[in-house]
């Protein structure tokens, strides 16, 4: 049975998310198991760009950190030590609305998929579950072309909306559920609006758009499934809620106990500007009240960017047309359902208090009289501090009274007609849905300044405005109207997601050697159509390396830079010097794993043996739209960013012996980590297939280990093996690294060792010696 952890402030307690099936309690049969495996259900995360969120197919986003080596939501995932920082434990959808049975309006109801306040499954809260469907998992969808070697490409549809797709059904009917063994229960206090959600969420790896994550929910009324009749739900709103908390693991980690780690140290706050456009962007967003000695100065914001069928309210809107929505903001202290300091920042306990914060929010009303005008008080008030951002009203009929989504016409859920269900007898199957749209964002400090303010937002602001543009698509000014001049492509509709984009970055393959690296690639860039002007505009190739500065905020260093001649952009270099040529002096290729790469770029005089020191990356640009003001675009560096640890290459004939590095071996070596279990001396110059046995002076076997230059990635060394990326680093195949542990799992002593490698393949033994200094 899958464990999911939720961590209190003050204690942490098991959720265990069951492998079950939960019923709707208005049926009279018994409900059947639920065999389907969930594992995949809360291990999906995104990869491309620099947000890494987790987003399951039961509302929940976020993973709670219980696995360090999966994001919950970080940012940057691919970042330094210092700009590595997660941003949320757990966060998940919210929806509220009023059921109208038989014309007469009930209580308020709102379905989440987690509350603050509780730990258990079986506790309320979560409200949302799957089909029993075996295949109803996450479904992987992505825009990356099949001719790529991302690892991606396998998922390339020609439905994909951008570089990584998540699809998912839920739903709020269930109330019951029985586990595979028998357990039977209820979901306390869970009244269901009736509703099916869909919801696919977009990442993109571009440059511009890799700080966010969008999530696109269709919530449709299902209600007919529970009772045959069913209601109409009025002015439906959604939101997103966040146990956002803002903690860099390398500085100040929840995983190692006094290590300093603090969930109460954050601050939240809203952000009601415009964009260029005149859109609101009323951001919900947190930060570290000190930044953390600057390992922490990253925001996290959550943005509603759309609700089906109408525009976004600004300010002087106010209440005045209630058939535009509106975004809100709301936030409370953990698990604080009275707060005698801040009054009007409650937390909800009951769902006609959820469904107001769902619907109101005093940050955004001018008319609001709970709050003191002109202060922010708890701008100075650091704690664990709960976020919600809605969206709404949502409908798809406007009864004159509020705007309602009558329930579809498909009592049974098999997306057919049958029988007795065409009620308006139009001989179609009527489905009513409202789509509502968020985004999940991210953004570095501009400034280091401790003091918060617009210019330390700027990039936030940026980061949400591309968001913002994304969704738009054509609908550059955000009218929900395709204006003269917007349609792009010309097929005479609104389209959503269509943003000028840079080339994709090539395919590329990374061959560590002795003291060099070197990259091949090919020329996939050079016909790539910009889905805007839908020209070829590739101008150039941009190659990066790891930041060569000790202490650099960067990320990177520019190592070489190769552009097309006569374009205006670039130093028009050409690509004389990197094209790969024949004996003749012509163009050519060379095959690498059955593909075909042009170009070779060697970087030399690396060094060998250091882990986390040598990563490259190699990104396209393109020329940019001079008409338009548009500047030069380029591809993400994440796209092919590729760890290495260069080396010797593997030796057969013993031509260069076989030795140790460094030698002598003296203990804090320059790529050691503090504790003894992350150390590493090396062995190079190995054939392909080796047995490795280590000695004593007096004969005694200290350790053996295996090597396979195939498969080497040094998993046997902690070293190397918890580092991020290890398991997509190249090594150069003829080293191998020892953590000088022994077999019987104890440090080694100072001394001097001996070794003997055998070669597998041809029997033959090479033997040496190397001292240890501690």
């Amino acid at each position: 049975m899958p464990i999911f952890t939720y961590s209190s402030k003050t204690l942490k307690r098991t959720i265990t998310i069951f492998t079950l099936l939960l019923w709707g309690s208005l049926f009279s049969q018994s409900p059947p198991v639920l065999t389907k495996p969930v594992m995949d259900d809360y291990t999906k995360f995104t990869i491309v760009g620099e947000l890494g969120l987790t987003v399951t197919n039961f509302g929940v986003l976020g993973e709670g950190w219980n696995n360090p080596n999966q994001p919950s939501c970080r940012y940057k995932q691919y970042g330094t030590a210092r700009e590595m920082v997660e941003l949320m434990s757990y966060g998940g959808l919210w929806i509220g609305g009023i059921p109208v049975v038989n014309g007469v309006e009930q209580l308020p109801r709102v379905s989440t998929a987690i509350v603050d306040g509780v730990f258990d499954y079986g506790e309320e809260g979560f409200e949302y579950t799957t089909s029993p469907a075996r295949a109803d998992t996450i479904q992987i969808r992505s825009s990356i072309s099949s001719a790529s070697t991302s690892p991606l490409a396998r998922y390339f549809s020609l439905d994909a909306v951008s570089h990584q797709d998540f699809v998912a059904e839920f739903t709020d009917r269930r109330t019951a559920w029985v586990d595979e063994n028998g357990a039977s229960g209820s979901i306390p206090n869970h009244e269901p609006l009736g509703i099916e959600i869909h919801l696919e969420s977009y990442a993109w790896s571009h440059s511009f758009m890799e700080s966010f994550v969008i999530l696109d929910y269709t919530i449709t009324n299902t209600s007919k499934q529970i009772d045959g009749t069913g209601w109409d739900i009025k002015n439906l709103y959604a939101g997103i809620w966040a146990d956002a908390s803002m903690n860099n693991m390398n500085y100040r980690s929840y995983f190692e106990p006094g290590s300093g780690f603090s969930w109460y140290d954050n601050i939240n706050n809203f952000d009601g500007s415009y964009d260029a456009n005149g859109y609101p962007r009323n951001l919900g967003y947190q930060y570290d009240y000190d930044g953390d000695d600057g390992w922490t100065q990253t925001y996290f914001a959550i943005k509603a960017l759309h609700v089906s069928g109408t525009q976004a309210k600004s300010f002087t809107e106010w209440n005045q047309d209630q058939s535009k929505w509106y975004s809100f903001f709301n936030m409370w202290r953990w698990n604080q359902a009275e707060n005698q300091e801040f009054p009007y920042l409650s937390m909800p306990t009951i769902d006609a208090q959820r469904y107001d914060k769902l619907s109101y929010s005093p940050f955004v009303d001018p008319f609001n009289t709970e709050m003191p005008p002109g202060e922010s008080p708890w701008l100075e008030a650091p704690n664990s501090w709960m976020m919600l951002v809605s969206a709404g009203p949502a409908g798809t009929e406007d009864s004159g009274n509020g705007l309602i989504i009558p329930p579809s016409e498909d009592m049974n859920g098999n997306s057919a007609l049958d029988p007795g269900e065409d009620t308006n007898s139009n001989g179609i199957l009527d489905q009513y849905s409202v789509n509502l749209v968020f985004a999940i964002i991210a953004a570095p400090w501009s400034t280091s300044s401790l003091q918060e303010s617009v210019e330390r937002r700027a990039d936030l602001r940026k980061n949400a405005d591309w968001a913002q543009k994304a969704f738009n698509g054509e609908d550059v000014n955000g009218n929900g109207v395709l204006d003269p001049g917007e349609d792009l492509n010309f097929n005479g509709r609104l389209d959503r997601y269509i943003v000028p984009e840079p080339p994709p970055s090539p395919n590329m393959v990374v061959v560590p050697g002795d003291g060099e690296v070197a990259l091949y690639w090919d020329d996939f860039s050079e016909h790539a159509l910009d889905p805007v002007s839908r020209r070829k505009d590739f101008a150039g190739y941009r190659i990066y390396g790891s930041a060569k500065t000790a202490g650099a905020g960067e990320q990177y260093s520019l190592l070489a830079e190769f552009d097309v001649t006569g374009d205006e952009v670039g130093y028009d270099t050409g690509f004389n010097l990197i094209r790969i040529k024949n004996d003749a002096g012509q163009p050519d290729s060379v095959v690498i794993n059955g593909h075909s790469y042009y170009y070779k770029w060697v970087n030399s005089g690396v060094k060998n043996g250091w882990p986390d020191k040598t990563v490259y990356a190699l990104t396209a640009f393109d020329t940019g739209d001079p008409a338009t003001g548009l500047e030069s675009l380029e591809s993400s560096r994440n796209e092919n960013r590729t760890p290495v640890i260069p080396g010797s290459p593997p030796i057969e004939d013993a031509s260069t012996p076989v030795s140790v590095y460094p030698n002598p071996y003296r203990a804090r070596a320059g790529w050691d980590g503090a504790g003894q279990r992350e150390r590493m001396l090396w062995f190079t110059h190995l054939p392909a297939k080796a047995n490795i046995r280590i000695y004593t002076l007096n004969g005694d076997l200290v350790d053996e280990m295996e090597h396979d230059a195939d498969i080497y990635r040094g998993a046997d060394t902690r070293n190397l093996s918890q580092r991020s990326g290890a398991a997509q680093t190249v090594m150069s195949g003829g080293e191998h690294a020892w953590d000088l542990i022994s077999m019987h799992d104890q440090a080694v002593a100072t001394g001097m060792y001996v070794f003997a490698v055998e070669n597998r393949v041809t029997g033959k033994v090479q033997v040496g010696k190397f001292l240890v200094i501690k």
